[in-house]
């Protein structure tokens, strides 16, 4: 049944955690039906981590979801944890709990970092995939985090400013690395601030309109830290994606149908970038929020997520 909004809050069946290589261990849960249809929640960032929230896309009368933290995310440990931390990881990961679940095959469902992990593991694993639910999203091109690290200035030139400030003058010409080398350093009292002033940044690009709540949830010291921490590291490797990127591999997953949701105003993850993926997928389809930014939570891209994946419920 179509529905506009959210379902209810919901606690999980089962918890647990799986220990990975490099001592890295990986928290993850499962919401509703055991024995429903299976879905995979990809949280962004890299490094968000996922929240109660997540689990309220899908109707728990008919899904079996699965939500984890990724490496150094979240409830993972251990927290902002770098080494043995790249794309390829994360994807040996989702099969590892894949394997662990005793899953066959599962809907891929994931927003800005979360649709890029997504597309990464389907392209490793189009076996395993029967869908793919994205929202506000990210390639890791390179124009795509210059732009993050960069460009924003142009429309949020005040939450840019504060970003870059936290910097001394004479480092302002490498904004990433200086912000790299802060959140590396292992004194609580240089990497936590840094920590809190890029997620800041981030948080408050994120809504159409100011969201003080938004901005709140991203500086709190665990999103924070694993969010600043991670991200920064994957951008200064290029996010661990093939040299010629996602495009260009597109052809392993042509036969896969895909719901793209994206927010007309969304300064994170620009429309463009939306609207060149669904020109490389044959079976994607792609709704256009007219009144929204980069935030899943915002009113028109949440409805359009569930009406996304209500319509993958009845495909089966």
């Amino acid at each position: 049944m179509p529905r506009g909004d959210l379902f209810p809050d919901i606690a999980p069946f089962e918890t647990g955690l799986l220990p990975l290589s490099g001592g890295h261990v990986m928290y993850w849960e499962q919401v509703g039906n055991p024995r429903g249809q299976p879905a995979l929640f990809l949280h962004g960032g890299p490094g968000a981590g996922a929240g109660a929230v997540h689990r309220r896309f899908f109707d728990p009368g008919h899904w079996r979801v699965i939500i984890f933290d990724q490496r150094g995310a979240g409830r993972s440990r251990p927290l902002g944890e770098l080494r043995d931390n790249t794309t390829p990881h994360l994807v040996a990961d989702i099969e590892a709990l894949r394997r662990s679940l005793g899953i066959d095959r599962w809907l891929l469902f994931g927003g800005s970092w979360g649709s890029t992990l997504a597309l990464a593991y389907a392209q490793a694993h189009p076996e395993r995939v029967t869908g793919c639910v994205l929202r506000g999203v990210f390639l890791g091109r390179r124009s795509e985090v210059e732009w993050f690290l960069a460009g924003l200035k142009r429309v949020f030139p005040d939450a840019w400013a504060a970003f870059v400030e936290h910097l001394p003058p004479e480092e302002r010409e490498d904004i990433l690395g200086a912000y790299l080398r802060r959140l590396c350093n292992p004194d609580p009292l240089v990497h936590l601030p840094a920590a809190r002033a890029w997620s800041q940044y981030e948080g408050s690009c994120s809504t159409l309109l100011p969201s003080p709540d938004t901005v709140a949830s991203f500086a709190q010291d665990r999103t924070a830290l694993g969010l600043a921490r991670i991200e920064a590291h994957y951008f200064a490797h290029d996010l661990f994606l093939p040299r010629d990127g996602l495009l260009a591999h597109m052809e392993r997953i042509a036969h896969i149908p895909a719901e793209v949701v994206q927010g007309r105003y969304d300064m994170v993850c620009p429309a463009e970038t939306a609207f060149d993926l669904v020109a490389a997928w044959p079976r994607a389809r792609l709704t256009v929020v007219p009144d929204a930014g980069h935030s899943a939570l915002e009113p028109g891209v949440r409805t359009a997520l569930v009406s996304a994946v209500e319509r993958f419920r009845r495909r089966v």
